[in-house]
């Protein structure tokens, strides 16, 4: 087992792929060359889901034996109430995954429009005027909380010791990419509070006023989610 500087190291180090790659494919590869352009080479909304899909999955791989590649606080709250994860390492979590996304997006700002912060977008989530449809607080909310208790559902039971082995990523990475693909047109889809804090601490404003939507939101639907499964995958007694 990993030393717990070596877990939060590694959940930094996820936490910023996810933010980077996922968020990075949005600023700069959504659209592009640029709106109106003849000949678009952009990846657009399938091209985003899936560049968020595979982060997820890339570091299940690369790091899942070291830290469990969490890479969310709402998934490190899920798995405690799943009883697959210790109260007592979830603070160091929560802090880490959260650099590790504010710095992502430092780079990615830097990287897209050679400043840190200032008026660049960084595919912050958002409601109402936030919202890429224009959709309100009920249904960003709902919206959070239903699609964080499917991915923590998906997450607890590709895990579970039942399951068959060496195929959770793959099936976590598919179930984030699908998630991307019915939400970004509601709230561009957080399922992640710490996703959701580095770019709107970044892109200040109204973006940092909605972000207690994506703490709460999908921490509520994530431990749902972990004591509906708990339940679920109890052994029954013959």
């Amino acid at each position: 087992m990993s030393s717990t500087p070596k877990k939060l190291a590694a959940e930094f180090i996820g936490t910023f792929w996810l933010v980077l790659g996922g968020c990075g494919s949005a600023v700069l590869a959504a659209n592009f060359p640029g709106a109106g352009a003849e000949n678009s080479l952009g990846i657009g909304f399938v091209g985003v889901s899936l560049a968020f899909g595979l982060t997820v999955m890339t570091m299940a791989y690369a790091i899942g034996h070291i830290s469990g590649c969490h890479l969310n606080p709402a998934v490190s709250f899920g798995l405690w109430a799943g009883g697959r994860f210790s109260m007592s390492e979830l603070p160091g979590y929560v802090v880490a995954q959260t650099l590790g996304a504010i710095v992502a997006a430092v780079v990615l700002s830097y990287i897209a429009y050679g400043t840190i912060g200032g008026d660049g977008g960084l595919a912050s989530n958002g409601y109402g005027e936030l919202s890429p449809s224009g959709r309100g607080l009920a249904s960003g909310f709902t919206t959070e909380i239903v699609m964080t208790f499917m991915f923590l559902v998906i997450i607890l039971g590709a895990t579970s010791k039942r399951a068959p082995a060496g195929f959770a990523p793959i099936a976590i990475g598919l179930g984030l990419t699908l998630i991307h693909l019915v939400s970004i047109p509601v709230t561009n889809t957080s399922v992640n509070p710490a996703r959701s804090t580095g770019p709107a601490l970044l892109e200040g404003g109204a973006a940092i006023g909605q972000l207690w939507l994506f703490w709460v939101a999908p921490i509520v639907g994530a431990i749902a989610a972990g004591f509906v499964y708990r339940w679920l995958d109890e052994e029954d007694a013959s």
